[in-house]
């Protein structure tokens, strides 16, 4: 990088660390450390709320998927809205008026701690992973990119999330995330800016977005119901809005957000806010990946993004045919330019038939394009076959670093390193936080000081923070690093909704069927999940949110009218 580049990016994490510890610098008791003294603004809390759930994995990761694959993607967040209007009208209401440190605590008032120390355990499990690849995935991708060491990535990046959520708690997670959110906003508008100046002076933005949308990259909405399918309208309205249920509504990163407003009012704005604006935000970050597609239809692109992965085939046996392989993209990339002329020339004169001829050209260059490009990661796989030349996440930051101005690129990375800090502090409080709530201070350390859990919570903080870094220095990457972080929620959140369900409006059913019920419906669930892995059966991740919570409640209902039937459930104030 050049040292512009690096005077951005310094100033603007520093920035962001020192603002967060300075507004911050009065903690003085675990409320306050915890929950920010509940006096948080509905447009502080929308903000957070956005900001821990965009972690670097978003701005790395989904404009690859929608330079692959279209922007069918968005989909995924059909059913956020509605998970934010069920959310304000009966779950936040319940919170407050237990007045609750964490979401947890609520199911001991309606169960019993059992209960709530299961929930905790499987909310600990599935974040405490979650947060690790928030750090390694962009550590590694900016790693093999820029050159940099993957373990000082990790540290540095993680080390500054760990500094000011240690010191500050809560409100420094969320002081720091506003600024976070106005960098990412700023970054994605420059991104979006400066992809649409590279592309050639013939080719119009409005051509641009036709080229796209006549090689199937503006496949926003799919109708037609596959449960095997991954993205498309029932999946998204269905298994996302149960995913987005229990991740806004069960999981502390979340919940914990809003616990911090000032009133119960502040806390559905804030909820509503996110669900207004998250859609519009992820459309975004898509459209910069779909643009970038068609910059790369003008411009040449790598014959594979990881350019790393291939000097690692010089002075080997496949290094000939990576040669080969690289002229022969070359020339096809040629002959799809010419093409893709022709059927801009034919749109601007309305010539219909002559627009889809050259589009069937444009799209079998596109396929041959493919061909050779997966015969590329056949080199790297026989070379290395723990190398499966998954190069999806490395598309948008391949982008920025190749093709944008000084200065841009710095501002571009701080962006990621933004998001990634900001998903991260809110997962380390979390944990701290449930931790000590729900684990240290009600069953082993009890009746000790508020300075005592204070501190507490601190030093938690910093054992999360640092079992989180240990975690990304050894994890491994998942094809697509956007779809490993909703895959490792899907697998928990599923069954931890389905427990809140039952607590919410299934007031007959006691703790000991709803305990067992909820043991036995994550097994099923990993079970599907490892069934669809190895070919058994074809069932998208996001519908485990969905099998998760009925088979909790279909359980806990069946065992509350048979073994456990003598069992009354507890009846709340």
């Amino acid at each position: 990088m050049h040292l512009l580049d690096w005077l951005v990016l310094s100033a603007t994490l520093i920035f962001i660390v020192g603002y967060g510890m300075w507004k911050t610098r009065n903690q003085q008791n675990v409320e306050s450390y915890l929950l920010g003294e509940r006096d948080l603004k509905w447009w502080t809390i929308g903000l957070s709320i956005m900001a821990t759930q965009a972690s670097g994995i978003t701005f790395l990761s989904t404009p690859g998927q929608a330079y692959e694959g279209g922007m069918g993607f968005i989909q995924f967040y059909f059913g956020l809205p509605v998970a934010m209007v069920i959310l304000s009208i009966w779950v936040i209401p319940n919170y407050y008026r237990l007045k609750v440190y964490t979401a947890y605590e609520y199911l001991e008032y309606r169960f019993d701690l059992k209960i709530r120390s299961l929930t905790t355990v499987l909310f600990l499990i599935q974040r405490g992973l979650a947060a690790g690849l928030t750090i390694y995935a962009p550590s590694i991708i900016m790693s093999s990119i820029m050159g940099w060491s993957l373990t000082a990535t990790n540290i540095s990046m993680g080390g500054l999330v760990i500094i000011y959520t240690v010191f500050g708690g809560t409100k420094a997670v969320s002081e720091t995330q506003q600024q976070q959110m106005t960098i990412i906003f700023v970054g994605l508008i420059v991104a979006l800016g400066v992809v649409i100046w590279k592309l050639p002076p013939q080719v119009s933005f409005s051509d641009a977005v036709d080229v796209a949308g006549r090689l199937g990259k503006i496949n926003l909405v799919d109708f037609k119901f596959d449960p095997s399918n991954r993205y498309n309208f029932w999946s998204g309205m269905l298994g996302g809005t149960f995913l987005f249920l229990s991740y806004f509504g069960t999981d502390q990163s979340q919940v914990q957000r809003y616990l911090s407003g000032k009133t119960l009012t502040e806390s559905r704005l804030g909820l509503l806010f996110n669900g207004i604006l998250k859609v519009p935000m992820q459309f975004m970050v898509l459209f910069v990946g779909m643009m970038v597609f068609v910059f790369y239809q003008f411009t040449p692109p790598p014959v594979h993004f990881i350019e790393s992965d291939l000097q690692k085939l010089k002075n080997t046996p496949y290094e000939s045919r990576l040669l080969d392989l690289q002229d022969q993209e070359s020339r096809i990339f040629e002959q799809k330019k010419i093409a893709l002329s022709d059927m801009i020339v034919a749109m601007h004169r309305n010539d219909n038939a002559a627009a889809a001829a050259a589009q069937t050209n444009v799209e079998n260059f596109l396929k041959e394009d493919k061909a050779v490009r997966k015969e590329v990661k056949t080199l790297l796989t026989a070379q290395n076959p723990a190398n499966k030349g998954m190069d999806t996440d490395y598309i948008f930051i391949t982008f920025v670093t190749h093709h944008l101005p000084i200065g841009i690129v710095g501002l571009l990375i701080a962006v990621i390193f933004a998001a990634s800090m900001s998903s991260t502090s809110s997962e380390l409080n979390a944990l701290a936080t449930a931790t000590v709530i729900d684990i240290y201070r009600r069953s082993f350390v009890k009746q000790k000081s508020d300075h005592h859990y204070l501190r507490a919570s601190q030093a938690f903080t910093l054992l999360w923070g640092i079992i989180v870094l240990i975690f990304a220095t050894t994890a491994s990457l998942f094809d697509n690093l956007i779809q490993a972080i909703n895959i490792i929620g899907s697998i928990f959140y599923g069954v931890i909704l389905g427990i809140f369900v039952v607590a919410f409006f299934f007031k007959k059913i006691a703790s000991n069927a709803v305990f067992y019920g909820a043991l036995i419906a994550e097994l099923c669930v990993i079970a599907t999940f490892v069934m669809d892995k190895y070919g058994i059966i074809q069932v998208a991740y996001l519908w485990l949110n969905l099998i998760g919570c009925v088979l909790v409640v279909l359980f806990a209902a069946v065992l509350q009218g048979s073994f456990f039937r003598n069992q009354a459930a507890k009846q709340m104030a």
